[in-house]
């Protein structure tokens, strides 16, 4: 099994671009607005192209605008989508990273959370390689939590959260089968930065 724990850097940062990621730039991206708050929330979500399938590419395709809309009949609902996250850790606990943290990444839509709208504005989004419902890989929450770690380093992070706590009904990303207690133990941080009812793991991970 593929880790990240013996090459993860000392020195974590180079910018905003994070030295243990493979780096490919997303054109989907923007300025935070000047009248953002602190970018103190890390957002979790769920992704794969095409649907239930990993290790496809897609979904780095996708973030860079070079995804072939007609190589899967699953793409045409999704033609012409432009979409970003920070992050990305596939099945294996590789992280790759699309967008410079100091920026404002496309991943989270009309949302609300901790009280303000538009979560794009001030926070960190992190896609793990899954499908709602179903579980996620040991390396890929060995990943999370380390990146979690040393975005918190760099950032004032106070809230941690799945997309569909921040846009409920419209999202349910990354879903049951995400163990939420498992994250919140390995990180170590109190309860209250977690969403306040965290969902079941089914199951947490392999």
């Amino acid at each position: 099994m593929t880790t990240w724990d013996d090459a993860w850097p000392a020195t974590p940062w180079e910018g905003g671009w994070h030295r243990a990621a493979h780096r490919l730039a997303s054109p989907n991206h923007g300025v935070r607005p000047a009248t953002a708050q602190a970018i103190d929330l890390i957002v979790v979500h769920s992704i794969s192209l095409p649907p239930g399938e990993f290790g496809t590419g897609a979904v780095q395709q996708l973030f860079t605008n070079t995804l072939d809309w007609d190589a899967h009949p699953y793409y045409q609902g999704i033609r012409g989508l432009q979409v970003s996250a920070h992050f990305f850790i596939d099945r294996t606990g590789a992280p790759w990273q699309f967008v410079d943290c100091d920026l404002r990444a496309w991943h989270a839509g009309q949302s609300f959370y901790r009280g303000r709208a538009q979560c794009n504005d001030d926070s960190i989004g992190i896609e793990l390689e899954g499908l709602e419902g179903l579980g996620f890989e040991a390396a890929q929450y060995q990943t999370l939590a380390r990146l979690c770690q040393d975005i918190a380093q760099r950032y004032p992070i106070e809230h941690v959260a799945g997309h569909e706590h921040i846009a409920p009904g419209r999202k349910q990303d990354p879903g049951p089968g995400f163990d939420w207690a498992h994250l919140r133990r390995t990180l170590g941080w109190p309860h209250h930065q977690f969403p306040p009812a965290p969902l079941p793991a089914t199951p947490p991970f392999r």
